[in-house]
């Protein structure tokens, strides 16, 4: 049996407002995987931008 199954399985027995709180935490469980992709993103990019962000002629916008 696949741990969805078993997951599965086990909510079937709870109450609804505890099954409910499981689907809550499974959406965040999922919006948390998102955003950690998301940074992994951000940082991928960071480096390959770092000349056009770090240049002499920007110097004076680095303490606004």
């Amino acid at each position: 049996m696949s741990t969805a199954e078993q997951v599965y399985e086990q909510v079937k027995a709870l109450p609804e407002p505890l099954a409910r709180e499981v689907l809550d935490f499974v959406g965040y469980l999922a919006m948390k995987a998102h955003r950690e992709e998301v940074k992994d993103l951000v940082f991928a990019q960071e480096s390959s931008l770092d000349e056009i962000w770090n240049n002499t002629e920007d110097d004076v916008w680095n303490d606004v």
